[in-house]
């Protein structure tokens, strides 16, 4: 083999240690000759990566979480929940929309026809039963008649537009515009009336009590009371001047048919016999009574009388005195 020649350097050999790492012992070797790499030390602190540096990215795929975490790491997660709400809404109100169309087309009133009619007749539809409620929100209105089989009970006003009728009426307060009965009216209690109150025909009260009693024929089975003053009124009737006034007397009635006062002023040469005539306004059924009161001294003196009929009555006298004034009263019942 050729020998490598000298180059006038002593090369010492090369020592391996147990570590694999070679050391090299140059001695007076040339300073221009190119040194041999050195082995590769351990990385020291400075070489460590500072904390918060980028890490150098590896060549396996980072391990991937559960679907709720990659799920609750997007992004555009609100975004989405929000796109989700606003859809649902949308199909909530169209939904709303048609089934109230649906709605209005299902309670639009329609004809029946003449088979359906007589299908209907005779027949009896029942809904629910005793223990159920039926509640009707909107307005109702019938057009035929109406039956209610068990009590009927109006929580508001009851406006009635025609007619009324009832065959038993049992109103604990009620307010009437007007109210006209047929037939017999029974008030079991007490009737108060505070305005006035027209009877044309027989009635009969148990127990009445009225600011103002207004009747045509008023028929009492029992005692009639007063607790106050007892006050005719009507028209003032009519006169009719006696023999009895004597020359240039005069006489004057005031009051009504029932009660009222008779002024006489004799003149001269009055003859026995009646003063005066009174006609009543209207003529009882038969012969009334008739009371006459003198008023004053001279009245009671007088020996006077009464003539009656169920159209007038005369007061008249036995002893009238010449230029004398005569005051009765009188009251004229049936």
């Amino acid at each position: 083999m050729d020998k490598k020649p000298d180059d006038g350097l002593n090369r010492q050999p090369t020592t391996s240690t147990g570590s694999g790492q070679a050391e090299n012992k140059l001695e007076g070797e040339d300073l221009d000759t190119p040194s041999q790499p050195a082995a590769e030390s351990p990385p020291t602190t400075a070489d460590q990566p500072k904390p918060g540096a980028k890490q150098p990215s590896s060549d396996k795929p980072a391990a991937k979480g559960s679907l709720f975490t990659r799920i609750k790491g997007w992004k555009y997660l609100y975004m989405a929940l929000f796109a989700i709400l606003l859809a649902v809404v949308g199909l909530a109100v169209a939904a709303a929309i048609i089934l109230g169309k649906d709605t209005q087309k299902e309670t639009t009133p329609q004809d029946l026809t003449a088979e359906q009619l007589a299908e209907l007749a005779g027949s009896t539809t029942v809904v629910g039963d005793a223990q159920q409620v039926l509640s009707i929100q909107s307005s109702t209105v019938f057009e035929g008649q109406v039956l209610a089989r068990n009590d009927l009970s109006v929580a508001g006003s009851l406006k009635v537009g025609g007619p009324l009728s009832l065959p038993s009426l049992d109103a604990g307060t009620g307010i009437f515009d007007q109210l006209t009965v047929d037939n017999d009216l029974t008030v079991a209690g007490n009737l108060t009336l505070q305005g006035s109150v027209t009877v044309s025909g027989a009635t009969s009260f148990k127990n009445l009590s009225v600011g103002q009693l207004s009747a045509t024929n008023l028929q009492l089975s029992g005692d009639l009371t007063f607790s106050r003053h007892l006050t005719t009124s009507g028209a003032t009737p009519s006169k009719s001047n006696g023999s009895a006034l004597g020359g240039g007397g005069t006489a004057s009635v005031s009051g009504n048919d029932t009660a009222g006062t008779i002024s006489i002023n004799t003149g001269g040469g009055p003859p026995a016999g009646c003063f005066v005539t009174i006609n009543f306004v209207n003529s009882f059924s038969g012969t009334p009574k008739v009371i006459v009161s003198p008023v004053g001294s001279a009245s009671g003196n007088l020996d006077f009388y009464v003539n009656r009929s169920s159209s007038n009555f005369s007061l008249c006298a036995n002893n009238p005195s010449a230029g004398t004034n005569y005051n009765f009263d009188y009251i004229v019942v049936n």
